[in-house]
């Protein structure tokens, strides 16, 4: 969709320290073969915050750079993919207190790494109808043992931990927001799932959560070639429309915001089907940072602006994708 009069006005990010592959390697908490072909040189690893502490931090420094009073945010919504350090909790109420404390609507949204951008669409037609007024949008993740294991979860993507915000306004900012395009596919809603039983409670059949093994399974009975096909269509259709609506072609943009995969999955996903010359990309920086769940389009804009990589007059394209499936496009323009 063509997006009119809506901004981004403020970024923040929080991410923790960084674990280098070589030191993960030597400590025996991954293979060599297991990272070879990702080519990351580190990943975010949070020892002690939660993903909620986390987010709070990112939303602070975005509400500050915004400008932002409470009384000017209408809305808040947090994109998470995985535990936030309490169970059965309102994340978003806790974001909101310890931030605006105000009376808006402040809700979770659960589309996994697409959930950024999910988080966006969900914004622009918000404020669409209330105009005046900011959302908040926060992305924060942690992810650790025994749930999640980094390394070998997702097998071509090292998880990195930390929280990144963004504020979307209709009252102006440092970015327009050109247009947006979201579009879902349950086909492949098993991919992530396989033939494990439902359970009665979290990890109740496997823990650590292994990704791989649905894939092999949902490959079995499908096809490879058929999920391959399904998710390709399904990002391209996204892609098409946002570029459409935005009057451009992906050769148009200076700077492509990719999800921070491993290489060897950017390369054959994106940076090959697009044509998509690294140097326009965040590759460098994502490499030494991890997958951060839904996070990973913020966090890479919030590092264009903050090193002064994007000007004024250039154009942002972003691209996101997450189990379910979902993919988004979203294209931005540097006032």
């Amino acid at each position: 969709m063509r997006v009119k009069d809506v901004f981004v006005s403020g970024n923040g990010v929080r991410l923790p320290s960084t674990l280098t592959v070589a030191d993960a390697i030597a400590a025996g908490e991954c293979e060599p073969k297991l990272v070879a072909r990702t080519d990351v040189e580190s990943v975010s690893v949070s020892p002690h915050e939660s993903a909620a502490e986390m987010a709070v931090e990112a939303a602070r420094v975005a509400l500050a750079r915004a400008g932002s009073a409470p009384d000017d945010v209408d809305l808040i919504l947090h994109a998470t993919t995985y535990h936030q350090g309490q169970d059965l909790w309102p994340v978003g109420s806790y974001i909101q207190r310890e931030t605006v404390r105000n009376s808006c609507l402040a809700l979770e949204i659960r589309q996994m790494s697409n959930g950024g951008l999910a988080a966006m669409d969900l914004a622009v037609s918000y404020l669409s109808a209330r105009p005046g007024r900011d959302a908040l949008l926060t992305s924060s993740d942690r992810f650790c043992l025994p749930g999640i294991d980094r390394w070998r979860t997702d097998p071509g993507t090292p998880y990195g931990d930390g929280a990144s915000a963004i504020v979307l306004s209709t009252r102006g900012g440092y970015a327009q927001l050109l247009s947006l395009a979201i579009n879902a596919d349950s086909d492949l809603e098993p991919l992530h799932r396989g033939d494990v039983p439902f359970g009665l409670a979290p990890f109740s059949h496997r823990i650590p959560v292994d990704f791989e093994e649905a894939k092999q399974t949902f490959s079995r009975e499908f096809g490879l070639s058929y999920g391959i096909n399904k998710a390709n269509a399904g990002q391209a259709l996204a892609v098409e429309q946002a570029l459409s609506d935005a009057d451009m072609k992906i050769g148009d943009a200076d700077w492509v915001i990719l999800p921070h995969f491993g290489r060897r999955r950017l390369d054959v996903n994106y940076l090959r089907p697009y044509d998509i010359a690294t140097e326009r990309t965040t590759w460098e920086w994502s490499r030494t940072v991890g997958h951060l769940g839904a996070g990973d389009q913020f966090a890479s804009l919030d590092h264009l602006v903050q090193t002064g990589k994007a000007t004024s007059g250039q154009r942002i394209v972003m691209f996101g994708v997450g189990a379910g499936y979902s993919w988004g496009c979203a294209v931005i323009e540097m006032l």
